[in-house]
Formats: structure tokens, C-alpha cells, sequence
């Protein structure tokens, strides 16, 4: 299914994508040295419930996961990189620590991912990995305007990440968005230009470039959840949702 939202319902959108990026901007604040996985969740859990919002986590039970996600936020840590399952660990310096949220209030739902190094130490190849993500993010959302085509966007991160030298792996990607969290049409990380969905105003999408240091090859943690690097190197992830406007792509998970 692919929504087109009117002006009334693209409202409801910028509120919440406004709410999920307050509450990751709030959570990166919080999440130190000593930090429990399991207390970002709960602290999640009451940002989102305060606000008179519902997770798009806690009942999810899609083919790829076992079962209910049964948490609020996905938290993977270093080696994981995609549905990480919160559990009983404590974060150290120099952890590479990605949150990726999605809620949704009034009918309509956001979701965005940020990936960054807790404490004082910065590894070079993490702080790379990360901004290399970003750029590719910024890079799919300057070609997101009415009349591209997905392969447009795909191709504009592929191309940040493969020149940075990352492997990409196509199972996963961005989605379109609108009053459930995962809908068409699917947004690889890599592609070519001028293929697949034609853009148009009304349109949401969730672009999120991910790589890992030095594979293509996901594994499934015990957990049934969350997905790790084969060959446990670290990972990254950022994550935008963005609405298609008659001038171009309006970013709506900004803090």
C-alpha cells in the first residue's frame, strides 16, 4: 500500500515526527556511560505514553522477528546494527550505540534512527562510519522531490556509501510511511536512477542508509530480534522520515 496524505493528515505528520525526534534527541542525552539498555526502553516507554502516543514496536511481529518485539525503541550496540532488542547490558566509553524509534499519534506514524559513540572515546573508523551515513541520508533526501524516481534516491546513498567503501546490503532499507510504520515502496540503500515509483506530493518516506565496517552478511542474534555483522564488526544507521512537497523532501523527525 502507498498513502498520499492530504494537508490535514501531513499536519498530524510534522507533529509526530517532531515528537520522535525530540524524544532520540532526548534519549542520545541520557545514554552514558553505565547506561542500561533496558532503561533507555523504559525511558521511551514514558516520553512516548506522556505524550499520548502509541509505539509502532511493542506488538510488531513481522515474519523476520520472533515474535513481539515487545520493547519501545530499538537499541543495538556496536555489532549490531538493525531491530536491536533491548536487553540487561551497560553501556562503556567508546560504545557505538544506535536508537532507532517509530510512534505514532493521530492516526499517523514517524521513524528515524541516529547512531553515535557514548562517552569520551572516538574511535576513527566509527566516527567515519557514522558520518558516512549521514551524508548518504542528506544525499537521498536532496534527490527526493516530485517526479523522481526511488531509484533515484537509492542510487544517490549508494553512491556515498560505495565510494566510501562500504559494502551494502539490499535486504533491508527505507519504506514508505503514513498511518502504519512499513509500506510501500521499498527504498534500497543502493539502485539505479530513474527507476521504480514516480514521487508526488503527499508521499512519506523513511530513508535509512546503514552499513556494516566490512560485510554485506547479516546474522540473527539469539534474541530472534536483532541483527548483527557477520563478522562482528561495528555497524551505523541514520534515519530520516520526510514528506514529499511541492518543492521538494521536508524533513519531519528533526528534533
Amino acid at each position: 500500500m502507498i498513502e498520499i496524505l492530504n494537508s490535514a493528515r501531513l499536519e498530524r505528520a510534522r507533529d509526530t515526527g517532531a515528537l520522535v525526534g525530540n524524544i532520540l534527541h532526548t534519549l542520545k542525552q541520557r545514554s552514558t556511560v553505565g547506561t542500561n539498555l533496558l532503561d533507555i526502553d523504559q525511558w521511551a516507554k514514558e516520553m512516548i505514553t506522556e505524550a499520548g502516543a502509541q509505539s509502532c514496536y511493542v506488538d510488531y511481529a513481522p515474519s523476520f522477528g520472533r515474535g513481539p518485539f515487545g520493547h519501545y525503541i530499538c537499541t543495538a550496540v556496536n555489532d549490531g546494527v538493525l531491530h536491536g532488542r533491548p536487553h540487561n547490558y551497560t553501556l562503556a566509553d567508546g560504545d557505538l550505540l544506535t536508537l532507532d524509534l517509530a510512534v505514532a499519534r493521530g492516526g499517523v506514524a514517524a521513524d528515524a534512527a541516529i547512531s553515535f559513540l557514548v562517552g569520551k572515546a572516538r574511535p576513527a573508523e566509527s566516527v567515519a562510519m557514522i558520518e558516512t551515513t549521514e551524508r548518504a541520508l542528506a544525499a537521498g533526501i536532496a534527490a527526493a522531490k516530485p517526479g523522481a524516481r526511488i531509484g533515484d534516491l537509492s542510487h544517490a546513498i549508494g553512491t556515498v556509501l560505495s565510494k566510501a567503501g562500504y559494502p551494502i546490503n539490499t535486504e533491508f532499507g527505507g519504506h514508505g510511511i503514513g498511518s502504519t510504520m512499513h509500506q510501500d515502496p521499498h527504498i534500497a540503500n543502493t539502485g539505479r536512477p530513474g527507476r521504480g515509483y514516480k514521487l508526488r506530493p503527499g508521499l512519506l518516506l523513511a530513508l535509512e542508509p546503514w552499513v556494516m565496517a566490512d560485510t554485506a552478511t547479516l546474522i540473527t542474534d539469539a534474541d530472534g530480534w536483532t541483527l548483527r555483522s557477520a563478522t562482528g564488526c561495528r555497524t551505523a544507521h541514520s534515519e530520516h522520515t520526510i514528506a514529499i512537497t511541492d518543492s521538494g523532501a521536508e524533513i519531519l523527525t528533526r528534533p
